[in-house]
């Protein structure tokens, strides 16, 4: 039996037999199947204080607690920034001069949460929770470097165009397919001296290699800049913004909605008990006081 018949009708069933395991493949990435397994596999980069790489930071307590939500065991998997969205999707991605889809890998984990900030970029590969954390991208510099800290107006537009003005005084650490992308600030062809920042994948190693003199200025977000203030404190001048406000979550799978909104419900309660409050506290206990807006009207944490 070699007819155009039979070739079509065994054609049509290798299409049907396909899509039905796409179709499986799609419904067992979702939160059925995390039951089922009975983990949940946190993917997640370390950084700041969302993941510290000592078992512990504010996105891996958040998601030991979404674990015992489900009824399921906690697996933390470690990842980089290069990496981490393909071990979530399974897919290749390269990100420039357009995101696109090359190959496939192998997916390592369900969620990934380590303060991800939500870039347009991003959006077409992922879905994202509510936002976990408010963020901002900040120009920073070392004291010894000519450059001051611009004076508030009031106008963040008008801020942001101040601070950009300063950049010309040095080099600035940049790094690509991070928050701290130049692309997203239309900082690029602007006479500026930008350097990529290739010593590591982690933003965290970003801030050392300046005060090392690699660099004069670099971008850095909110929560890393609390952080590192603490951590450096009098050998970091803050000197002004280059973002608007942003904004962290956690993020899934387009495949994974009923994970994503088990994780919604989940964090919508924390929000409301003061549990979530009490993890700002412990990890990022003055970033209140820099974004104010976002924690103003949740409760105290308990």
């Amino acid at each position: 039996m070699n007819s155009p018949l039979s070739r079509l009708i065994c054609r049509a069933t290798l299409l049907a037999a396909g899509f039905m395991l796409c179709l499986q493949a799609a419904f067992a990435q979702d939160l059925d199947e995390v039951r089922k397994r009975g983990v949940l596999r946190h993917l997640g980069v370390p950084y700041a204080n969302f993941v510290t790489g000592s078992g512990d930071g504010f996105d891996v307590e958040l998601m030991q607690g979404f674990a015992r939500e489900l009824g399921v065991r906690y697996e933390f998997v470690q990842s980089n920034w290069n990496d981490v969205i393909g071990d979530l999707t399974g897919k290749e991605i390269r990100y420039k001069p357009s995101v696109q889809e090359i190959g496939s890998r192998p997916v390592r984990g369900d969620v990934i949460a380590n303060g991800m900030t939500i870039l347009p970029p991003r959006l077409k590969l992922l879905d994202f929770s509510e936002p976990t954390f408010p963020s901002a991208v900040w120009l920073l510099a070392r004291p010894d470097v000519a450059v001051t800290p611009i004076k508030p107006s009031g106008n963040r537009e008008q801020d942001i165009k101040a601070t950009k003005a300063r950049m010309g005084v040095g080099t600035t650490f940049v790094m690509d397919n991070s928050c701290l992308d130049p692309t997203l600030y239309d900082l690029e062809g602007k006479g500026l001296k930008l350097k990529r920042f290739t010593g590591s994948t982690n933003i965290n190693d970003v801030v050392p290699a300046m005060l090392k003199g690699e660099s004069d200025m670099t971008l850095l977000d909110v929560p890393d800049v609390l952080v590192a203030l603490e951590l450096w404190p009098g050998k970091i001048k803050v000197v002004g913004p280059i973002s608007e406000e942003q904004r962290m979550a956690a993020g899934f799978r387009k495949e994974s909605p009923e994970l994503r909104k088990a994780f919604n419900a989940y964090l919508a309660r924390l929000k409301a008990d003061g549990t979530y409050m009490r993890l700002v506290k412990k990890y990022f206990r003055v970033a209140p006081r820099y974004l104010p807006e976002f924690f103003r009207d949740l409760p105290p944490a308990r």
